[in-house]
């Protein structure tokens, strides 16, 4: 018995891994039917423009690399296949033009998600691409796909097979991290999911939070370790978030796993030496309350001096005062959970696939995306990642296809 998806690929996930996944089989010329689980594709990436997409980052290669840490190696080879300016030219395909921020930052001018995204699902239907949603993979039978569908369960053998699910945060968007057991059944090693650019407690005082919950703190440098970031600090009612915080979260995460908490030092000041602030802090106050000399002479924001109250006694002395504004340690106890994390680290390890990232254990399924184990901070990196791994995906597919 025939069927008539023999010849298609199937992509099971329709965020941006997946999507470039099948825009790239679908221009060298092959069938694809994508599955996704939700009512409408790329809520994700929807949700990640809410505040302005992050494409990419324009910073020189080898610091861009360092952004991946342990998985610099293989995702080298990814952005062989999709560089950032790969991704700005398709953005600009799409008329989608773009603008790179002060930071170094790429965003599309319209500062969303949605008109890429429209554009994006435009062309991929003059391409051909079938998009099923409510199609969610419910694992293999006799080496066929099983999707559970709102007309019923549904069986599809395809010529080849991209899983591109994402990791486990933001459930409700999409991703569950529910195809972990269907994977380690059939003997793909797996890392456990565990949340990235994530949150982090800290015991906060009732005042604190009363009066500064959601108050941005910059700028600022925090420093883990041997690492230190210059960015912004979020105060938030369980305790800190933020761009600066994203980028140490693999560190800071991994301390709590080990000591049950972690230090972050907080430099208050990081536009001044620790003798300059001295000097400055020196200057007689006259009549102004400490907090308002806080504010003239050190120059600190209500919210910094709040957090420097919040460590204790206001030390005497211009010097042992500029000392604590420029070393800040705050204890962070626990992370945030997935329902609340950008992204998930974790997933399929390198191991389990080959450089085309195909699963050994199953020849003729690729894995893409947030699914497989590697993270990065926010800043256009993730986003990056994602979509060159969908184009290793179906790069790897079509050489496949075409030994066998």
């Amino acid at each position: 018995m025939t069927h008539p998806t023999d010849t298609a690929v199937h992509i099971i996930g329709a965020g941006p891994a997946g999507l470039m996944a099948a825009e790239t089989l679908a221009k060298a010329g092959a069938p694809v039917v994508v599955h996704d689980r939700m009512p409408s594709v790329g809520r994700k990436l929807l949700m990640a423009g809410r505040g302005g997409l992050n494409l990419t980052h324009t910073e020189a290669q080898d610091a861009f690399l360092s952004r991946y840490a342990e998985a610099e190696g293989p995702i080298s080879d990814w952005l062989d296949a999709f560089s950032p300016d790969d991704l700005t030219e398709w953005a600009h395909g799409l008329d989608q033009p773009t603008f790179v921020g002060s930071s170094g930052r790429v965003f599309p001018k319209a500062m969303k998600a949605s008109p890429l995204l429209r554009a994006w699902l435009a062309r991929l239907n003059d391409l051909g691409v079938e998009i099923r949603t409510r199609s969610r993979w419910t694992g293999w039978r006799d080496g066929a796909l099983v999707f559970d569908t709102p007309e019923g369960e549904r069986i599809e053998h395809p010529a080849a097979t991209i899983l591109a699910m994402g990791g486990a945060s933001w459930p409700r968007l999409g991703s569950d991290g529910q195809w972990v057991p269907t994977l380690e059944a059939q003997g793909v090693a797996v890392a456990p999911l565990v949340p990235a650019n994530a949150g982090f407690d800290v015991a906060w005082s009732d005042i604190l939070i009363e009066r500064f919950a959601g108050q941005v703190l910059k700028p600022a440098a925090l420093t883990v370790g041997d690492t230190t970031v210059r960015g912004e600090l979020v105060v938030t009612r369980y305790g800190v978030e933020g761009g600066a915080i994203y980028a140490l979260s693999a560190a800071l995460r991994d301390a709590i796993a080990a000591e049950g908490s972690a230090t972050l030092v907080v430099d208050l000041r990081p536009d001044l030496s620790e003798e300059a602030l001295a000097e400055r802090l020196a200057r007689p106050r006259g009549k102004d309350s400490v907090t308002n000399h806080l504010r003239k002479a050190g120059g600190l924001s209500p919210v910094a001096i709040a957090i420097l109250r919040e460590i204790g006694e206001i030390p005497p002395g211009a010097p042992k005062l500029a000392k604590r504004i420029k070393a800040i340690r705050l204890k962070l106890t626990g992370v945030q959970g997935l329902d609340r994390a950008i992204s998930t680290a974790g997933g399929v390890r390198f191991d389990a696939l080959n450089p085309s990232l195909m699963l050994t254990a199953r020849p003729g399924v690729f894995v893409a995306g947030e699914m497989i184990d590697w993270e990065a901070p926010t800043g256009g990196y993730l986003l990056q990642a994602s979509l060159a791994s969908g184009v290793v995906a179906a790069n790897g597919v079509l050489r496949w296809r075409a030994s066998q």
